[in-house]
């Protein structure tokens, strides 16, 4: 702590404001935020591995040169057992979908978002990263090998394994265990392997994603850290969602490499997805039978349910019968009990096709103007109301614009827990989506709305309406009267006023 301090003052050139300890991470590094007389703040970290501490700031250094989101190294002291970084907040990518993962994988459409645009980043610091790279600099190994897989793969067997007493031949499982080893490494790949790719290592600024720990990352396939992220055995991550969110991954991927086909890719995920499985079920053996840690304890279930899931695609993508028939009879013992809850499938986005406005013919002859025309910035007025209280009033003078009934949708105000709650709140944003008909409902608003927007904007239109009615005006008007409102701002940055009548409720989303 001493020689941070020092290291501080050398680059400060005072003693910093003060001082706080930041919650331990895995590793044995200590991180303090540090805070001058101005109330600016930056991160110390002090770390007792040289080595480790090297990797960080040479692989900081190196990614901030390629433009890619990650903290900037401030100082190093001499010795690299100490160094200052950019402060990139308290709010993780963890945190930010806290609710989905407490509901059990239930992500509403916002928690989903973010995990797209977290996606669709990784393969930015995989390929892009990957470029002039010297992983001599990697700790504690430069590159993702053979040996390296039958470590992992014998710490499974050992710590975890062996500890549930299940019998099996051990040759004839380590002759499968070289040979899936063979087939993870058999694609030479030149890019970087995060290694430790999950939603506590993705810190969220302004709403994008940062990446952080990457210590441990080496040149490698990146399958490893797309199924280390979405195989999560505590993210719960639905079956729907998951293959979305590969394929935003595969989509994204494309900008920076030639890409396998399809079916390759998928096989070769598989591959890595199951490694993956193994590798968490050996961590969850020492630390949960050997530390009995609970959390680690309780998170075996979720997992060894993901190994059943795996194992359903066979020989034809696993060629290794022996340990196939292991794992197999590993999932059926009774301690591993275990039906994770059905998730009902939900929609997400709404895209819609672009398409060219009407390109004029000179037989058509001059175009006549409307008064409207050319008088600008649009601004998208939404409103929530109760049908038993009449439709919004149009103030503009403009009339038009669009009234939307939300009562042929499922209402959650029948049922007691959500009376005194709106479409506002987390509950009831749940109960519309796992439902789905709300989104259904939404998908031709989407299109129509963002139609119309474009249209305006490109005639320099001042004033476009739109209005959701339900029977209170208190859940289902104001869930879509929300939405709709926050995605014509984001999608094309204009100002958004948003009035929920019955709930007494305004914003504005200001202009981008």
């Amino acid at each position: 702590m001493e020689q941070l301090l020092r290291l501080y003052k050398e680059w400060k050139g005072c003693a910093p404001f003060n001082i706080e300890k930041l919650a331990g991470a895995g590793s044995n590094r200590e991180y303090y935020r540090l805070t001058d007389a101005d109330s600016n703040t930056i991160i110390g970290v002090v770390g007792t591995s040289r080595d480790e501490n090297h990797a960080f700031v040479y692989l900081a250094k190196h990614f901030e040169k390629r433009q890619l989101p990650v903290p900037h190294v401030l100082a190093v002291s001499e010795d690299e057992s100490c160094y200052l970084q950019s402060d990139l907040g308290d709010t993780s990518l963890f945190d930010a979908i806290r609710g989905g993962r407490d509901a059990g994988g239930r992500y509403n459409l916002a928690e989903q978002e973010l995990l797209r645009r977290t996606i669709r980043e990784l393969p930015n610091i995989q390929l892009r990263g990957a470029r002039g790279l010297d992983f001599s600099n990697c700790y504690p190994q430069p590159e993702f090998d053979q040996e390296g897989v039958l470590f992992d793969l014998n710490y499974f067997k050992y710590c975890f394994l062996k500890a549930t007493e299940l019998d099996f031949h051990e040759l004839k499982l380590e002759a499968n265990f070289r040979m899936f080893a063979k087939d993870l490494t058999s694609e030479n790949m030149d890019s970087f392997l995060y290694r430790d790719f999950q939603a506590r290592n993705v810190m969220l600024k302004d709403g994008q994603p940062y990446f952080i720990d990457f210590q441990g990352g080496r040149k490698g396939p990146f399958y490893y850290d797309l199924a280390s992220f979405l195989w999560q055995a505590s993210a719960r991550y639905s079956f729907k969602l998951r293959r979305e969110l590969v394929f935003d991954y595969y989509q994204s991927l494309k900008n920076y490499t030639e890409v396998p086909s399809k079916r390759h890719f998928v096989n070769r995920l598989s591959l890595f997805v199951l490694f993956r499985t193994l590798q968490v079920l050996g961590a969850y053996g020492f630390r949960g039978y050997f530390e009995r840690k609970k959390y680690f304890i309780d998170s075996i279930p979720p997992a060894i349910q993901n190994l059943r899931d795996l194992l359903s695609l066979g020989e034809e993508v696993f060629p290794y019968p022996y340990m196939l028939d292991m794992l197999k009879r590993l999932t059926q013992l009774p301690q591993f009990a275990y039906t994770e809850e059905s998730m009902m499938s939900r929609t997400d986005g709404f895209k819609t096709v672009e398409k060219d406005v009407y390109q004029a013919n000179p037989l058509d002859g001059p175009a006549t103007f409307s008064k409207y025309d050319g008088k600008g910035p649009l601004v998208v007025r939404v409103f929530s109301f109760s049908f038993k209280k009449g439709i919004p009033e149009d103030i503009s003078g403009n009339g038009g614009g669009y009234v939307f009934d939300c009562r042929s949708t499922h209402n959650p105000g029948r049922y007691e827990p959500y009376k005194k709650i709106t479409g506002l709140d987390e509950p009831v944003i749940r109960f519309l989506e796992d439902d789905g008909e709300i989104l259904d409902f939404l998908k031709p608003v989407y299109k129509l709305a963002d139609h119309h927007v474009e249209r305006y904007m490109q005639r320099g239109f001042t004033d476009l309406m739109f209005s959701f009615g339900c029977t209170g005006g208190q859940h289902r008007s104001v869930y879509c009267a929300q939405h709709l409102a926050e995605h014509l701002n984001q999608k094309y940055g204009i100002e958004v006023k948003i009035q929920h009548r019955e709930q007494e409720i305004e914003q504005v989303l200001e202009a981008k």
